[in-house]
C-alpha cells in the first residue's frame, strides 16, 4: 500500500490474506495435478504429450490477459464506460467533481489522479489504475446529478481508496488462476470436440485411460470454480476495507451511507436492459449494475463483486458511533 493516510482494518486485513492464501493452496494444488496428469498418468499411458501444448497455451494467453488488464485496465474501462477525461474548466460539473477530489487527495496526502466523466444516467463511480500516477476516477453524470457535495466526496473517498491499497494489481494477481483454469476448460473442450483427445494416437492405450484433455478439463472447472468463489469473496472484503478507509478519512460515514441508499435505490428503477450494458464494469463501480433488484437470495450474494447493501451500512453505523456522530 502507498503512503497515505487512509486508515488500515487488520481484520479485514487478515481476512483478504487469509483468502490469498487460500488461492496460493488452490494455486499449487493445481499445479500438482497438472503435472500428474499430463507428465506421470499420461507418459505412463503413451499419450501424455496430448495436453501439455494446450496446457501452455492457455498460460501464455492468461498471462497476456493478465497483463493487458493490468496495464491498460484504465483505458479498458473508460473505453467501456464511454468515459472522457476532463479538466476542470470544462464545465460546472467538472469543476465540482475536480474539487471534491482536490480535497478528499489533500485529505489522503495522495497524488491526484485522472478525472472522467461517463455520459451514462445510472448512478456510479469508478477508479482504476495499476498505480496513482496512471490511475484514473470516473463520475457518471447520473451520479453528479443525483448526490450532494457530501455524498459525492464519500464515494470518491470509497473510489480513492482502491487507488491507495493498490486493488488492481491484487485483483489481476489473484484473478490470474481463474483466467487459466477458464481457458483450459473452453480448450479442453474443443480439443476433445474436434480433436479427439488424442484417441486416434492409440487405440490399446486409450481404451484403458480417460482422454488426457476430458481430466484436464475436470480439474480445469474444479479449479476455476474454487477460485472464482475466493477472488468474489476477496472483492467484497475489498469494497468494505475502501467503504471503512473513505469513512474514516472524510469523518462522514453517515454521507457515505446515505450516497449507497441513493444510488441503490435509482439502481432498482434503471431497466435491466441498460444495467445488463454496464455489467462488465461490476467489479469497478461503486455499486454493481443489478445490486439494487429485488429478490437477491444468499447465493447471489456469494457471487457478488460487492457486499450487500445492509452489511455495508452496518458496518458504516458501527464507525459512526465509534466517531460518535449517529447515522440518523
Amino acid at each position: 500500500m502507498a503512503r497515505t493516510r487512509y486508515a488500515s482494518d487488520r481484520g479485514l486485513i487478515a481476512r483478504m490474506g487469509a483468502t490469498m492464501f487460500l488461492l496460493g493452496l488452490v494455486f499449487t494444488g493445481f499445479i500438482i495435478a497438472l503435472y500428474f496428469v499430463l507428465f506421470w498418468y499420461g507418459h505412463r499411458h503413451g499419450n501424455g504429450g496430448s495436453g501439455d501444448g494446450i496446457v501452455v497455451i492457455s498460460v501464455l494467453i492468461g498471462l497476456a490477459v493478465a497483463f493487458g488488464g493490468y496495464y491498460w485496465s484504465d483505458k479498458i474501462a473508460i473505453n467501456t464506460a464511454r468515459a472522457q477525461i476532463v479538466t476542470p474548466q470544462q464545465g460546472p460539473q467538472a469543476a465540482r467533481l475536480h474539487a471534491i477530489i482536490d480535497r478528499v487527495c489533500a485529505l489522503a496526502d495522495m497524488p491526484k489522479p485522472r478525472v472522467a466523466i461517463s455520459p451514462m444516467s445510472m448512478p456510479n463511480a469508478f477508479a482504476t489504475g495499476r498505480s496513482s500516477k496512471v490511475a484514473v476516477v470516473c463520475a457518471t453524470q447520473g451520479l453528479l446529478t443525483k448526490l450532494d457535495d457530501r455524498e459525492l466526496e464519500g464515494v470518491l473517498a470509497h473510489e480513492l481508496s482502491h487507488v491507495a491499497h493498490k486493488d488492481v494489481a491484487v485483483m489481476t494477481i489473484a484473478s490470474f488462476l481463474g483466467i487459466i483454469a477458464a481457458l483450459l476448460v473452453r480448450m479442453g473442450f474443443y480439443a476433445e470436440l474436434f480433436g479427439g483427445g488424442g484417441r486416434g494416437r492409440s487405440n490399446n492405450n486409450n481404451s484403458s485411460a480417460l482422454p488426457i484433455m476430458l481430466i484436464v478439463m475436470v480439474v480445469g472447472m474444479v479449479v476455476y470454480a474454487v477460485s472464482f468463489l475466493l477472488i468474489r469473496l476477496l472483492s467484497r472484503y475489498r469494497e468494505l476495507s475502501a467503504d471503512r478507509s473513505g469513512a474514516l478519512l472524510t469523518g462522514q460515514p453517515s454521507a457515505l451511507a446515505s450516497a449507497l441508499v441513493k444510488v441503490t435505490g435509482d439502481m432498482a428503477r434503471i431497466p435491466t436492459r441498460d444495467l445488463r450494458q454496464a455489467e462488465p464494469l461490476n467489479a469497478f463501480y461503486f455499486t454493481p449494475a443489478l445490486s439494487g433488484r429485488k429478490g437477491q437470495t444468499s447465493l447471489g450474494n456469494l457471487f457478488s463483486t460487492h457486499p450487500p447493501l445492509e452489511k455495508r451500512l452496518a458496518q458504516l453505523e458501527k464507525i459512526s458511533r465509534q466517531l460518535g456522530r449517529p447515522t440518523s
